[in-house]
């Protein structure tokens, strides 16, 4: 991912918190020319959104994109609706496999423009126990006073 070039709009830190990827993938989103706008201003949150695959396509739930202001009162859409996520059929069937025969889920990670598109990161995870989430805090303690150490000598 480091030798894309994209304009960050939103990222679900709560995920990386709460999950384990094991994959990640880009997609697309199929979204209206008003929510594209909206997301221009960065007035999005896929925070507790998730994915699911649906009758061999795969949807995205939960992700508020606010109103546009400036859009005609006819053409406002729903903050909160159902978005279809756009990538290859070979890509689909892989990771429906892996959901239905792990108990695995897709989280979305971050919603970014790449050029003109809006794409969105999705990943493969696994549930988080508690003990694991405790885990990841302390190493990331440790690694923080590692830092701190090194700056001051």
């Amino acid at each position: 991912m480091a030798d894309r070039v994209y304009k960050l709009i939103a990222h679900n830190k709560k995920a990386s918190h709460n999950y384990l990827f094991l994959e990640t993938l880009q997609v697309g989103i199929s979204l209206l020319g008003n929510e594209v706008k909206s997301i221009r201003l960065g007035r999005v949150n896929i925070r507790d959104s998730f994915a699911r695959i649906i009758n061999g396509e795969l949807w995205l739930f939960n992700c508020h994109i606010n109103p546009y202001d400036l859009a005609h009162r006819a053409s406002k859409i729903e903050p909160v609706r159902n978005r279809k996520l756009l990538l290859h059929k070979r890509q689909l069937n892989k990771w429906l496999g892996k959901v239905q025969e792990k108990g695995l889920t897709i989280v979305p990670v971050k919603l970014y423009f790449s050029g003109q598109y809006v794409k969105l990161d999705i990943a493969l995870a696994k549930a988080k126990k508690l003990h694991d989430k405790r885990e990841a805090i302390k190493q990331k303690d440790i690694k923080r006073s590692l830092r701190q150490s090194q700056k001051r000598y």
